[in-house]
């Protein structure tokens, strides 16, 4: 079969009031504590430690990773890499003992169609879910998963760049996931369709139950920046409020249930990276790029109050400390001060009312992990192999104990706090810091944070179609719901007598299931809510079962390709007839890849024509594009340098897989590229052709290999560089295999 069977009936959760149960003091779910700030209840972790071994618990090398570790129920969950330097290497999400550090589970997935590193494996660290005993982890990757906490088993799995066109670059700045009631978060920097195909740094809320996705949401669109601001969940002016840093460099303050801007505070041009705190409505903050309104200046820390709406303007800052390029470490507050660490590792008090700089001090050189907070003590490590225990006095940041470890570890996480245990990740081993006898003190509870109110405005102020995104086949049908909320973003109820309307084949029954029509290469549906005034909007695009076929005549880009029409235009061919063009005027666009199909589809055969120019923005050039297919996670490159190549994971190549062999070619030609994967044995049989348009087609595989750790599935695409030169498309088809 070209692709995986579906269900038949699709459905998504009712949203509910409240907040996730069962989440214990002494747990640590979220990589910035249970509160969200860094701040642990617990007082008993020791203030020294060696690394000959004075409080050392455990150290498990195998487990060296660049993930903060979250704890829940005993159980430590980090993200790493899976059999690194090694052919098999991939990336995992790991299950540990918290008293022992002993392998409870492991889950194990490829990375694909990545340009980042496997270094930075383990950007994004696990959210745990209290209420459900569940694990939410987005990898390097962009595969996104929800995996049951005690027993590893996937629950529900979204491949975000084959689905939602979400970029994975050699930064490897993947986003935090975050929890509010049903819904699981997440963000990235997304290239998709029709209103999406501008790249924008977007946010996603998904039922954390099923997958479904309930909003969709985008910042200004073309950011500079890929980030990694952690959203963080508040109440302001009497609304919950998730507060966060985009890569269009503001900070926003959205709705967590209707994904609508509250405010925005314009602090920068480029991306924000460090993770807001929020006390007593007041926003703290800091960056290390140009300042919007002096652009000449690098890095600021700021607060302003949040109990607004609207766009913040600068005069609105309580207060502001230029020239403080804090971009990697979140800040904490103690008593009246909020310490922030810049990125060359000096920490520094500041006056939470007056924004005056009170105490200072240099820990080391490089900082990226966060501080964390317990009894009036901080815990942090420096990126060199240095952690310290600080206590902060009204004069000074006093050092109660410090050590570095003597392994050659860098560190670029952010200590976790359990149970009287401190988790503590670097390059060359997870550590587990305390005392063999400690506990917490007392019945610990956590401090109550701001409450919403209860609802009491029923009247509906906007509604919301969900799934408000929707990858389907023919024959499915799925349960929509229109959901009503109030102004300030409460859900008042499903809102059964909305009007709902397919625009582009197929059919809403008047209780809101929708049944999409028949499509030969496959369609994009515009599901139109209306309730009185009020509007919603939801996407499906619906992937018929092979063969496909486009010769583009219709002078479009179909509307359903995904990450596909900013980076390529329709355009009349050299030779005549119509096709598509990838252009070379797009800035950090001219390199891409795009997706036609389903992530679950396998074993088919995709082909193209391509014709390469000579030129660059209509000026001669010697040098020329790469250009080729994409077939299951694998890709398939004619490539400038007069070669061809199989590969799946960029950055690694031949260690993980690749196949390159010498193939001369040439420009103002067309060629013809043929793509074979076949699933068997335990392998993926990944096979090219190439040959010139005109010719017969050769009877031989032009390239072939065999990659032992397989990708079974992926959806078929287009990949092109055109940063040297443009090239054309034509005659796209996509049949499963005889």
């Amino acid at each position: 079969m070209a692709a995986a069977s579906a269900s038949a009936f699709v459905s998504v959760g009712i949203a509910q009031e409240g907040t996730p149960k069962g989440n214990k003091a002494t747990d640590w779910s979220h990589w910035r504590g249970p509160q969200q700030n860094g701040q642990s209840v617990e007082t008993t972790f020791p203030t020294t430690f060696s690394s000959d071994g004075e409080n050392i618990l455990w150290r498990k090398e195998e487990y060296a990773t660049r993930s903060t570790p979250v704890v829940m129920n005993g159980r430590v969950y980090i993200v790493c890499r899976a059999d690194p330097d090694t052919k098999k290497e991939g990336e995992k999400t790991v299950c540990l003992n918290a008293e022992t550090g002993e392998l409870i589970w492991e889950s194990v997935h490829n990375i694909y169609l990545s340009d980042a590193p496997s270094e930075r494996v383990g950007w994004a660290s696990v959210i745990a879910d209290p209420e459900t005993d569940r694990i939410y982890v987005l990898g390097l990757g962009c595969t996104f998963q929800c995996l049951d906490g005690k027993t590893g088993k996937v629950v529900w799995e979204h491949s975000m760049l084959e689905e939602y066109g979400m970029l994975s670059t050699y930064g490897g700045r993947t986003n935090f996931p975050t929890l509010f009631e049903d819904m699981v978060i997440i963000s990235g920097v997304m290239t998709g369709w029709d209103q999406t195909a501008v790249p924008g740094h977007r946010f996603l809320a998904m039922d954390k139950n099923t997958g479904a996705a309930v909003w969709l949401m985008s910042t200004r669109v073309r950011p500079e920046d890929t980030t990694y601001s952690t959203p963080i969940y508040t109440v302001l002016n009497g609304q919950a409020a998730m507060v966060l840093g985009a890569a269009d460099g503001a900070v926003y303050a959205l709705q967590p249930r209707t994904g609508k801007v509250i405010w925005k505070y314009q602090a920068s041009p480029r991306g924000l990276n460090v993770a807001p705190l929020i006390d007593e409505g007041i926003v703290y903050m800091g960056h290390g790029e140009q300042n919007e309104t002096d652009r000449t200046i690098l890095g600021a820390v700021f607060a302003f109050d949040g109990n607004t709406s609207g766009d913040i303007a600068e005069d609105k800052l309580l207060w502001k400390v230029p020239k403080k390029t804090v971009s990697r470490s979140s800040p904490v507050k103690i008593g009246n001060r909020i310490y922030f660490v810049d990125d060359g590792s000096a920490m520094f008090g500041v006056n939470a009312k007056t924004g005056e700089v009170e105490v200072e001090k240099k820990l080391g050189r490089n900082m990226f992990g966060s501080p964390v907070v317990s009894g009036g003590k901080i815990y942090i490590g420096e990126n060199t192999g240095r952690v310290w225990c600080l206590e902060p006095t009204d004069t000074e940041i006093k050092v109660l104990g410090q050590m570095r470890l003597n392994d050659n570890s860098e560190i670029f996480g952010s200590f976790a706090a359990s149970n009287g245990r401190l988790y503590l990740p670097t390059s060359k081993a997870l550590y587990c810091i305390g005392t063999a006898d400690a506990k917490p003190a007392g019945d610990l509870k956590l401090p109550e944070g701001p409450q919403e109110p209860p609802v009491t405005d029923k009247e509906i102020a906007h509604i919301q179609v969900c799934p408000v995104e929707l990858l389907m086949q023919p024959g499915q049908k799925v349960k929509l719901q229109v959901r009503g909320y109030n102004k300030i973003g409460q859900f008042v109820g499903l809102v059964p007598q909305a009007t709902v309307v397919a625009e582009g084949g197929g059919q809403v029954s008047d209780d809101h299931v929708f049944l999409p029509g028949e499509s030969q290469t496959g369609t994009a549906v515009m599901l139109q809510a209306t309730h009185g005034e009020l509007k919603s909007t939801a996407r499906a695009r619906i992937l018929p079962p092979l063969p496909w076929t486009f010769d583009f005549e219709d002078k479009k880009v179909p509307l359903h390709w995904n990450g596909m029409a900013y980076r390529h235009q329709p355009a009349e061919l050299p030779t005549g007839g119509n096709g598509l063009v990838k252009i070379s005027t797009i800035p950090r666009g001219t390199r891409s890849q795009g997706f036609l199909g389903l992530p679950k589809m396998h074993d088919y055969t995709v082909q193209a024509e391509f014709y390469a120019l000579d030129t660059k923005n209509k000026v001669p050039t010697t040098k020329l594009p790469d250009m080729g297919l994409v077939n299951q996670r694998y890709t398939l490159a004619l490539e400038g340098a007069q070669r061809l190549q199989i590969r799946s994971w960029v950055s690694l190549l031949e260690q993980r897989f690749a196949v390159t062999i010498p193939y001369e070619w040439q420009a103002n030609t067309w060629y013809v590229l043929k793509f074979r994967s076949e699933t068997a044995d335990g392998k993926a049989i990944l096979r090219g052709k190439v040959w010139k348009k005109g010719d017969q087609e050769p009877a031989d595989w032009t390239i072939q290999g065999e990659d032992l750790t397989p990708n079974v599935t992926g959806s078929p695409g287009l990949f092109g560089n055109s940063t040297d030169a443009e090239f054309y498309v034509d005659n796209v088809s996509v049949v499963p295999n005889q």
